[in-house]
Order: C-alpha cells, then structure tokens, then sequence
C-alpha cells in the first residue's frame, strides 16, 4: 500500500474522479461531508488541511481527509462542523493504521462521528452513539399536506393548524427548498449566533474561517456536495431557516435557527417537515441528523446509524499527552448527555450562564 498525502486543492481531476466514483460505491460514504468538495471548502480556511491518497499500484483506493495540528496531533476534517467521518475506500480494501498516521505524519487522530463500517479504527474507539436518520421516498403524495399526514399523523393537525395561523397573524406562510439569497444565510447566521449565546454555547459563527466556510459551500453546487439553504417565510418576512449539504442521496442536517418573535409557531419543526418533504421530491433518500439528543429528532427518525468517537495513535509521547487531555473532557461530556437529568441540569446552567453573557 503507497500513501501520499497532498493539500485537498493539489487533487487533480482524476483524484478527485476516483474520489467520487469511490462515494458512489458505497452507501456509507454517500454523506456530502465526506465528498472532496468539504475538504476543499475547510482546506481554503485552515492550513492544517490534508488528504492522503491510498493506492494499490498506481490504483488510487481510498481518501482519508484530515487535519493536522502542532507535534503531530491529527484530527478529523472539520472536527466539531463534520458530522461523518471516515476513510472513503474501494471495497475490500484494508489498511494499517499506524502506517497511515506515519505517513500523514500524526501521532494520534482524534474523531467523533466515524462511519460504523471503519475497522481498521475499531480498536482506539472510546464509545459508539446513535445517529437518527429519516429515510425518504420520492412520490405518492400529491401535496405536502398529503405527504404531512401519511407520515406524520400525530403532528398533523398541530403544524397545519399553526402554519394556516401564521398565515392569518403575520403573512402567507410559504416555504422555500434552495433559496439562493446570501443575505437570508446572513440572517440565519445571525439567529444562530444569538441562540448559542443565549443557550451558552459557544458562539461557532464568532468564528471567522466557520463563517467564511459556510458562505464558501453555500455557493457550492457539484453533484456530490450542494448547499442548500431552506426558508420559511411569512409574507416577505423569513421565520425559520436551516443550512447544510446535501449529495445525490443524503441530506445533512445542519444549521437550523428561527427569529425567537415567532416561537409560538414551532418554526423550527415546521422548517424540518417542510424540508423533509421537499427534499425528498429532490431525490434525496436520507437526511442525516447527526448524534445528539433532540426531542424533534426522536420524533422524526425512521432508524439510527452508530458512529463512533475516539483516538487512533502510534507510539509518541504526543498521543500519549493529548489522550490525557482530551479524554477526560470527552467522558464528562458523554456522561452528562447519556443522563436525561444532568443534561436537563445542564442546560438551566448554561442558559443561566447565557442570560448572564446577555
């Protein structure tokens, strides 16, 4: 096995070719953060970026996109932002890990949304969560509300009921699939920024290179990776949006956010059955959640994949060292999710903490 690795915009057509062909093998590279398009986007806005090609012969088999940190310290591409992690390879290929993170010159990688099927890593995994996904289908339904009813028959008459209200107190309510105005992705970056802060999450668009990446993929539209910004509005006036990639097949649910003025009309369950409709008249076959607990994500999953988090090394007293570190944080962080109790504890502190920001 010969291992190169190369900054993602160096890939030429032919890699990049060899890439997509290798997606479209699999239905578990099919997810559009693992397209070379992503790794592109994060590469023009954090030098650390690489990709390292595998090849058997001259043969190009498989892609691992990463990024690589001071004395060696790796982690997956777009860590924090990427929700699907993975070496996209050709079927039946294996490899050595060691050997790869010698050759992307790593002493450990960090992941935390690692694809189920990567064995190669299943020894440095530290735990394996659930991944709610929705599973579409394209036609059978003459309208969304025909669509809202066949598929979600105990939310129905409440989110019709408050879209026809909307419509009566504020404006028609009409939704948008691919809305193409940058400063509705402007808004909608804003909405978040104020419900991290008021939540007392870190504020991820306080962060230059996330802005300038999502603006970067918003104007992204290849086969494999298209972002699509959804929008619905009342009248001329937005109240819920959400971001993300899509491929041919999987939908990656992302950044979702709606003005606070309208909370009575659960905008933001409105936006993700509307988007979950329209997305599948689109051709899109899954819409990937991503782990976490949601309450809107237990109601409209049809199933759950399992990814995986951990620290694949080498020996080196670096790995060694950002093990110690990173671990623990990671275990607390676990415990207090898998708690309902210390979640909810939580979350009054953190929004006690924001009020405080605010």
């Amino acid at each position: 096995m010969k291992i190169t690795t190369h900054r993602p915009e160096e890939l030429s057509a032919a890699l990049l070719g060899a890439w997509h062909e290798t997606m479209d093998g699999s239905p578990d590279y099919q997810n559009p953060f693992l397209a070379p398009e992503f790794a592109i986007g994060v590469g023009k806005y954090r030098g650390g970026a690489h990709v390292a090609v595998l090849r058997e012969g001259s043969e190009p088999v498989g892609f691992f996109p990463y990024e690589r940190g001071p004395l060696g310290v790796g982690r997956a591409i777009g860590l924090g932002l990427s929700d699907c992690q993975a070496l996209v390879h050709r079927p039946g290929v294996t490899w050595d890990t060691g050997a790869l993170l010698r050759a992307c010159g790593l002493a450990v990688f960090e992941f935390d949304h690692l694809v189920e099927e990567q064995k190669p890593f299943s020894r440095y995994v530290t735990g394996t969560f659930a991944s709610p996904v929705l599973d579409l289908k394209d036609g059978g339904h003459d309208s969304y509300e025909e669509w809202l009813r066949a598929s979600y028959p105990g939310q129905a008459k409440t989110m019709l009921k408050k879209e026809r209200r909307l419509t009566r107190n504020v404006g028609e309510m009409r939704f948008v699939y691919d809305e193409r105005d940058p400063e509705v992705l402007r808004r909608l970056m804003r909405w978040k920024s104020a419900q991290y802060r008021r939540t007392g999450r870190m504020d991820r668009f306080a962060r230059p290179w996330i802005v300038h990446l999502t603006d970067h993929l918003f104007r992204t539209r290849e086969d494999h990776l298209t972002g699509v910004l959804s929008v619905v509005y009342a009248g001329d006036r937005p109240v819920a949006a959400h971001f993300g990639p899509t491929s041919r097949t999987v939908f990656a649910a992302w950044f979702t956010a709606y003005d606070p003025e309208f909370g009575y009309y659960s905008p933001g369950l409105m936006m993700h059955l509307r988007m979950a409709e329209a997305a599948g008249r689109h051709g899109i076959r899954m819409m990937d959640w991503g782990r976490g607990e949601k309450e809107y994500k237990d109601w409209l999953k049809t199933r759950e994949l399992r990814v995986a988090e951990g620290f694949a090394s080498r020996p080196h007293p670096m790995a060694a060292a950002h093990r110690l570190w990173r671990r623990p944080v990671r275990g607390l962080r676990n415990t207090v999710l898998a708690h309902p109790e210390l979640r909810d504890r939580a979350d009054r502190l953190l929004k006690t903490v924001g009020s405080l920001r605010g």
